[in-house]
């Protein structure tokens, strides 16, 4: 799978009749295979109409794409890449679990953490890579509240951990 963010054809925020699948399609995107657990824990747990995701990382398999903090390790360039690829593992989980992203309503809610290293303020460049692929997935009308933090460092050493609530149909 390539973790090169991809130049996007469709416009965001278009009609919110669209199906996510469908765009999923038009966006060139095949999912990767649902992250499996690194611990005791399930990747999804569904209460009512809401979907809580466990913290998705930009892994690959068992092991982890990008490793290193913003600021030291690793640029703003492949900290978005991380993010993006996060984002792509938390709809791959929700597809799992719902059998069709098209039974989203809304995004809910999209918390970014941020390993960072001394006084990097770009977390919220860093977490724009996931909330566009979300928003050219589900449009712009079911964008989420987000919150976007650092922190001095994240399971597997990765740069970006991502938490996801989903409103779903049910």
């Amino acid at each position: 799978m390539k973790t090169a963010l991809k130049e996007q054809t469709v416009t965001r925020g278009g009609s919110g009749a669209d199906s996510a699948e469908r765009r999923l399609k038009e966006l060139g995107i095949d999912l990767p295979a649902p992250p499996e657990p690194f611990g005791t824990y399930v990747e999804a747990v569904q209460t009512g109409n809401l979907l809580f995701l466990s913290g998705m990382l930009p892994t690959e398999g068992r092991g982890a794409k990008f490793v290193g903090r913003v600021g030291a390790e690793v640029n703003i360039e492949a900290a978005r890449k991380a993010a993006h690829l996060a984002a792509l593992n938390a709809l791959a989980v929700a597809r799992q679990h719902l059998g069709s992203l098209d039974k989203v309503t809304r995004v809910v809610r999209l918390g970014v953490m941020v390993a960072t290293s001394g006084d990097v303020r770009d977390q919220p460049k860093v977490a724009d890579a996931a909330s566009e692929l979300l928003q050219d997935v589900f449009g712009k009308d079911k964008n989420p509240s987000r919150l976007v933090y650092g922190v001095a460092s994240l399971p597997l050493g990765v740069p970006v951990e991502l938490e996801v609530i989903f409103e779903v149909e049910r």
